[in-house]
């Protein structure tokens, strides 16, 4: 009985070896076929990039089956960095989507083979319309690579699951892809305020957010003269209930700020304090931010200063007061 169960022990551990090595061994593969890729980068690699920079219309993306599926993903990838994009059945292009396409668009075309029955009728077609194609594909001898104006080779991969099923090589062509979408990303200078304007939902839209997103305006600024005396400025700290006020003088620039914190430290050098003006004991030369400036750097920044409020100001000039900050706005933004 002992001797069965032990049997049946080391038969489990040796099934669940055999499927981690399964794993590993499709994984290994899809690494060995990445490595192929990135030392097959050429030139032809630069010119699509840059064909496709100049591009003033779309880039339309097309494959057949599992190829197809990455030509959707590729075509998101491109449109939410700033390159307009669809993606299209190569089965709907005979049947009228190619209707969808002009010859100030470029059209990729992906296939392992590159001899697919659906990709005649789209080459035929982009060659009479004399659209620009770039052919992702991995026979040089195919209908795809001959005919396309820029060719990506994308090297003969070993795929796993006996060789039946596209593994390795559809991981190649989405990687080609997402070079494709980063590098331009680069070449455009597409930065993370205008990843914003793209993705306006979400967790990441927030970690996007500038100072001009959240800060408050208007009549919730703290504003006051710098001659105002301080029983006055007393009575607006309290009411305004941010921790600072906004020093100005008459031509509404910033002269500094004055916090809870000052007023502690003035009111333990001197008993009789309402008088007093209040310039004459703001802090000079606040930490100010830019409208720009993402939310989690300012929040960085204020955890390093040891600050709970910031003065935003437009981008011209730094004296000019247009929002503020309370690092709780920023806590509860980030969460």
């Amino acid at each position: 009985m002992i001797l069965h169960h032990l049997r049946m022990i080391s038969g489990h551990t040796n099934m669940n070896n055999m499927i981690k090595d399964n794993a590993k061994n499709v994984i290994e593969l899809q690494i060995k076929a990445l490595k192929k890729l990135k030392n097959s980068i050429d030139q032809s690699f630069i010119n699509a990039v840059k064909a496709i920079k100049k591009c003033k219309s779309k880039v339309i993306i097309c494959g057949v089956g599992k190829s197809g599926i990455i030509a959707s993903k590729i075509s998101a990838t491109l449109s939410s960095v700033g390159t307009p994009s669809f993606s299209v059945s190569a089965s709907d292009c005979s049947h009228g989507d190619l209707g969808r396409l002009t010859n100030q668009d470029i059209l990729i075309l992906i296939s392992y083979s590159g001899n697919t029955n659906e990709l005649k009728n789209i080459i035929k077609f982009a060659k009479n319309m004399k659209i620009t194609l770039i052919g992702i594909v991995s026979n040089k001898n195919s209908d795809l690579y001959k005919s396309a104006n820029i060719k990506l080779l994308v090297p003969e991969v070993e795929e796993s699951g006996y060789g039946i099923v596209p593994t390795s090589s559809t991981t190649t062509q989405l990687s080609i892809g997402d070079a494709l979408a980063i590098s331009l990303m680069i070449e455009k200078k597409f930065d993370k305020l205008d990843f914003k304007k793209f993705h306006p939902a979400g967790n990441l839209a927030k970690k996007l957010k500038t100072a001009s997103d959240i800060m408050m305006t208007g009549k919730k600024i703290p504003f006051i003269n710098e001659n105002i005396k301080m029983k006055d400025a007393l009575k607006e700290l309290n009411s305004k209930k941010q921790g600072f006020l906004v020093v100005i003088n008459k031509k509404g620039l910033t002269k500094g700020v004055f916090t809870d914190g000052d007023l502690k430290r003035l009111m333990q050098k001197r008993k009789i304090i309402n008088n007093l003006k209040i310039k004459n004991f703001i802090t000079k030369n606040p930490f100010v931010v830019k409208a720009n400036m993402l939310a989690t750097e300012i929040l960085a920044q204020m955890n390093k200063r040891k600050i709970t409020n910031v003065c935003v100001y437009d981008n011209k000039n730094k004296k000019k007061t247009i929002g503020t900050i309370h690092i709780h706005n920023l806590i509860n933004l980030i969460k």
